[in-house]
């Protein structure tokens, strides 16, 4: 009754909008010089559901999306690229090329010198932030992702563009147009609404702005807190019981009451992308079993956040529908990624748990035998006796504040309390002294903590001649170290350290192209497990400030690469399904081909293939070949790093890695 309610509330305002804006047809446009022609004006919907399980897609808790796979294509082979993070998937979506080009490795990464946030100096910015994102084009000429993005390549064609939605992986779609004088940000004819929209955000067009004030829109959009504190949880205390209702109805009424009525009446075709931040927000902080792997992630609160997605996706579709657009529109729904329950303790499904050095301590608010944020960073250091600081904790000033050092962390601090990393990343060896400008920090080793996944860097690697062979037996000791937690489930390194036991090559995975991003040297992947049939009971070790029987993804499970991928519109199939391996690299690419265009030619080389199956009067799906990867030697105890794979069409599809301690054992469970 809720829900009906609520879409006949909505179906109101759309029939006001239609009143407002009238019923005026496209009309052809002239393009700018040197642009190409598309072969048709069609509109483009691009509604990326965050983190968006396949096998979350119901008709009770998702009936639009459940409805468009059957109507459309159901995409039931799709992939998310590893490390399953948002912006790593974002630079995806945005580009169509696989992250060792993009260089978007993580939402948390090394970049080569510290960014000053709103209350830390930090060599591991979290980039779901548009002033982190400007400042990473600052120091990479105007564009971090160093290739055209889909938004750039549409407006360069004579289309209308917006970008809606959660912040970071929103503006990461128009990436060239995110730039900041003095934390600034310059006026721009970027469409780019996201939570911070307002005073300080991305200032909106004028065209777009008129359509908001005529509907009395407040300037600053709601957070995602829906009027409460502490929606997130901490330990003793659960998260939210709702969904991100009133942020995203936010967005969505800006998408159906401002946004298409400017495109409307500018008579041009339009690519708009909205990212929706549910499922993902509500899963990650759902409190509907505090520290308790079930439900985790499968309760009703998680189910609320699907459902609002779903409405989300239905009120933008009935606005097109009102004012017969809808025959003109393709509508992709993808998803960044899968997503698993969180322990912070459990290792299997039998219960046992994890023998972490970080584990046996205590640390205030980390229940008793818990893995606390930064345990990755904690063991290691403890391992090599050296030196851990602290890169998320506001930094200490000397010297009158010319000189500033990151918080060390010691065993303890007179309270019989150790303490771990705030947000998990950490600075090991070295002096702890933040660097300045263009210098390079004394650390040995940066951990940029992600959740189920964690990137390690070494910093010392341009630090003169002799250093690559210092760097390769640093991380053979590091790997032969990290091969032996319970925690991890593989191991990936950067191909330069060379082959090293038990490990597989980040170029196996897509992570080695044409990106002047700082490179980790490896990638660790955390343990997964599942606790019944089906991929919606996995469960996963993860290095966040999250609870456990909360949400988290990162990992290389499949229930983390497993994505929701949907298609329909005048220029794909009806009713079809395509059993053939799809990813997140391969929907620019293909929409570039529905419409004509080109993207232009850029440094890298890794780019997703055309989905020529999913398309009117296409061939049909490819068949793939299934070919598994293991380590060519093994680390301690018999450790080997497994990866299973598909390729079709000279395209690898990535469907999961993990460790194995048999010889004759080849498959992840």
């Amino acid at each position: 009754m809720a829900i009906r309610f609520r879409r006949i509330v909505l179906g109101i305002s759309l029939a006001l909008a239609l009143v407002s804006t009238g019923r005026t047809q496209q009309s052809q446009t002239a393009l700018p010089a040197g642009a190409e022609r598309p072969r048709q004006q069609h509109n483009v919907v691009l509604f990326i559901t965050d983190g968006l399980r396949h096998d979350s897609v119901s008709e009770e808790y998702a009936p639009t999306m459940f409805s468009l796979r059957k109507k459309g294509v159901d995409f039931i082979n799709s992939h998310s690229l590893y490390p399953t993070f948002t912006t790593p998937n974002a630079s995806a979506f945005a580009t169509g090329h696989l992250l060792g080009d993009t260089g978007d490795f993580g939402n948390a990464l090394y970049v080569g010198q510290p960014l000053r946030g709103a209350h830390s100096t930090t060599l591991t910015p979290f980039i779901e932030n548009d002033s982190f994102l400007a400042e990473l084009n600052k120091l990479y000429q105007g564009n971090y992702l160093q290739e055209e993005t889909l938004m750039s390549l549409a407006r360069r064609n004579g289309y209308s563009v917006a970008t809606v939605g959660k912040l970071g992986p929103t503006a990461i779609q128009d990436i060239e147009e995110v730039q900041a004088t003095t934390r600034v940000f310059q006026s721009t004819s970027a469409t780019i609404v996201d939570d911070a929209t307002g005073l300080q955000g991305i200032p909106l067009p004028p065209d777009v702005k008129a359509e908001m004030n005529a509907w009395g829109f407040n300037v600053a959009a709601p957070d995602r807190s829906n009027g409460r504190v502490d929606s997130k949880g901490n330990n003793g205390r659960s998260g939210t019981l709702a969904a991100n209702w009133n942020q995203q109805q936010y967005l969505t009424n800006a998408v159906t009451q401002a946004i298409l009525p400017a495109f409307k009446k500018a008579g041009k075709p339009f690519l708009l992308v909205f990212w929706s931040r549910d499922p993902d927000g509500t899963q990650h902080n759902q409190g509907d079993g505090l520290d308790q792997l079930v439900p985790g992630i499968n309760g009703p609160t998680a189910h609320a956040g699907v459902r609002n997605a779903d409405t989300n996706l239905w009120q933008i579709m009935e606005y097109l529908k009102a004012n017969n657009l809808d025959g003109q529109t393709d509508i992709i729904v993808a998803a960044d990624h899968g997503f698993s329950t969180i322990s912070r303790r459990e290792i299997d499904r039998q219960g046992r748990a994890t023998t972490s050095y970080a584990a046996t301590k205590a640390y205030a608010g980390v229940k008793e035998g818990y893995l606390p944020p930064g345990f990755l960073a904690i063991d290691l250091a403890h391992a090599l006796k050296k030196p851990l600081f602290d890169l998320d904790a506001p930094v200490i000033t000397t010297d009158g504040g010319s000189v500033s050092y990151y918080q060390p962390l010691d065993d303890c601090d007179g309270s019989r309390l150790a303490r771990h990393p705030s947000g998990g990343s950490g600075l090991i060896g070295g002096s702890g002294r933040v660097p300045e400008g263009n210098s390079i920090s004394d650390a040995e080793i940066i951990v940029a903590a992600n959740g189920g996944s964690d990137l390690i860097y070494l910093p010392q690697e341009n630090a003169g001649a002799g250093r690559l062979d210092a760097n390769k037996r640093l991380a053979r000791t590091i790997s032969e170290f990290l091969l032996q937690q319970d925690y991890v489930d593989g191991i990936f390194v950067r191909d330069d350290l060379g082959d090293l036991p038990g490990t597989l090559p980040m170029s196996a995975i897509g992570l080695m192209g044409a990106t002047r991003m700082p490179k980790p040297a490896m990638v660790v992947n955390f343990k997964s497990f599942s606790l019944g049939p089906g991929l919606l009971t996995r469960v996963e070790i993860a290095d966040t400030t999250l609870q456990e029987g909360q949400g988290m993804h990162g990992t290389f499970s499949r229930a983390d690469t497993f994505n929701n991928m949907i298609a329909t519109g005048p220029d794909f199939k009806t009713a079809y399904v395509d059993s053939a391996p799809s990813s997140n690299a391969d929907l620019a690419v293909t929409i570039a081909h529905i419409l004509g265009w080109k993207f232009a030619d850029g440094p890298g080389k890794l780019r997703g293939r055309v989905l020529a199956e999913a398309i009117q009067s296409g061939p049909d799906a490819p068949a793939a070949r299934r070919e598994v990867k293991v380590s060519t030697q093994p680390g301690p105890g018999g450790a080997r790093t497994v990866l299973q794979q598909q390729t079709v069409d000279g395209h690898t599809y990535f469907d999961q890695g993990c460790l194995v301690r048999s010889a004759e054992s080849k498959e992840c469970n």
